[in-house]
């Protein structure tokens, strides 16, 4: 092992000072090499932000990989017991939607049914009617279904109200769904509900209520009254539909209670319960089982049948890995063509720099040096011509990627938190030793074969 460390630092030594003497081909077989490490490096570092910056957007919406998602139907009390199973416990959170109007009372919103604002221009201009219209589906002859009212009454004037869809709350969700806060705060879950429902918008309501002026009253399907809210944050929530988010008690105030049907008035235990509003969205963070086996419990003993419970794991990462793999391969081999080019640039230096040496190398094989180390000085020059151009393309690519954060970040909020990914400094490590090691294996064994005799030449 001493024997094979001394050659191996030789080889290193004496590399280094050829480097040093042929300082202008060095730097000549470099540049060949650069563009081909650089473009390993850049497809690497563009695979991993892209699956990191997509990952974080299915997160936004979806939720994190091996959360647990149990949805409660709006049986009986079981939106009352999940409700209370769950409020302010650790590792689980709830949610309900429904659609709100913010603005003048009886009027037709700015973007009914919630539509991306800047989608407005693509409206057709229909009616838009009063709450208690019902719809049926009706389809023509082409199989193009649309909602036809029934009972039309007048429909709404136009006036000065958004609708956006309203996520009511039990716990924060931000640890299932990291939303990226813009401006303000996010709800606060500690203390007494307020009747006047706080509210956090994410980007996309923020351009309506931004663009538009109107009153601050809320509008929800069935509630006693229309409450006054109050806007204190703005979020990122990866949602180009307006919405907002509030605590479910602060909603429930202003909603009537959730009443069961009296026991003993049907036979069958399902027709014994009402429907009581919209269904929940029940989260659990991994490892959270008793909590999700304890409101399972509590659900079947309220009479909500086993088989309407329905559990998933989120798992988005598997949805995109296989296809960003794909293209990550097929940019790989377009980097690895370029790469073979500095690898011949590499390949030629070396096979010339072999020819002008050879009585120096045959005068080493006179004095007893070994095949072996002739061969290692030559590799040994060829590497760290690779590593040296290694760390020349990652540096390149770490600098352009700090750059890219600081220019184009306060237009892309994803790219703020974006920094250079270690995986692509080892590719491009990688990189400069397959390249140094193709490009110099030719030209050692070609040294290691030069005879002793070529030393009379001298």
């Amino acid at each position: 092992m001493m024997r094979l460390s001394g050659r191996f630092r030789s080889a290193l030594i004496i590399g280094f000072q050829g480097i040093r003497a042929r300082k202008m081909r060095t730097f000549l077989s470099m540049i060949s090499l650069f563009l081909g490490v650089l473009a390993v490096v850049t497809v690497q570092a563009g695979a991993e932000t892209v699956r990191t910056l997509r990952l974080a957007d299915v997160e936004l919406q979806q939720g994190r990989d091996g959360t647990r998602v149990m949805y409660v139907p709006p049986l009986g009390e079981a939106t009352k017991i999940t409700k209370e199973t769950i409020a302010g416990r650790p590792g689980a959170a709830a949610s309900y939607g429904l659609q709100a109007i913010i603005g003048e009372p009886r009027v037709r919103p700015i973007n009914p049914g919630a539509m991306p604002f800047e989608h407005l221009d693509q409206m057709d201009g229909g009616e838009v009617y009063g709450p208690e219209t019902r719809f049926e589906m009706q389809c023509d002859d082409a199989g193009n279904c649309r909602p036809v009212p029934v009972n039309a009454s007048a429909p709404l004037p136009k006036g000065a109200a958004i609708e956006v869809q309203l996520f009511a709350l039990v716990n924060d969700v931000r640890q299932f769904r990291p939303f990226r806060p813009v401006t303000g705060t996010f709800l606060d879950f500690a203390g007494e509900p307020s009747y006047s429902p706080r509210l956090v918008i994410n980007k996309a309501a923020a351009v309506g209520f931004a663009k538009y002026r109107v009153p601050a009253e809320m509008r929800l399907d069935g509630a006693t009254a229309n409450p006054t809210p109050r806007i204190i944050g703005v979020v990122d929530d990866g949602s180009s539909q307006p919405a907002a988010y509030a605590r479910a008690d602060e909603i429930d105030n202003w909603l009537p209670a959730a009443t069961a049907a009296a026991p003993g008035a049907s036979a069958d235990p399902k027709a014994a319960m009402m429907m009581s509003g919209p269904p929940l969205e029940v989260s659990f963070a991994p490892g959270n089982g008793e909590l999700e086996a304890l409101l399972t419990r509590k659900l079947i003993a309220a009479g909500v049948p086993r088989e309407s419970l329905h559990v998933s794991e989120r798992n988005a990462r598997k949805d995109f890995e296989q296809e960003l793999a794909i293209l990550n391969a097929i940019f790989l081999g377009m980097a690895g063509l370029v790469l073979l080019i500095g690898v011949a640039g590499i390949l030629n230096v070396g096979l010339a720099t072999v020819g002008e040496r050879v009585e120096e190398f045959a005068l080493r094989r006179a004095v007893g040096t070994p095949r072996i180390l002739l061969a290692g000085i030559v590799l040994a020059e060829t590497l760290l011509t690779g590593l040296l151009t290694a760390g020349a393309a990652i540096g390149t690519a770490a600098a352009g990627v700090s750059v890219a954060t600081q220019v184009l970040g306060e237009r892309i909020p994803q790219l703020r938190d974006v920094s250079f990914p270690w995986q692509a400094g080892v590719a491009g490590v990688i990189a400069g030793l397959i390249a140094g090691i193709l490009g110099g294996s030719i030209p050692a064994l070609r040294a290691a074969r030069i005879p002793i005799a070529t030393v009379m030449r001298a």
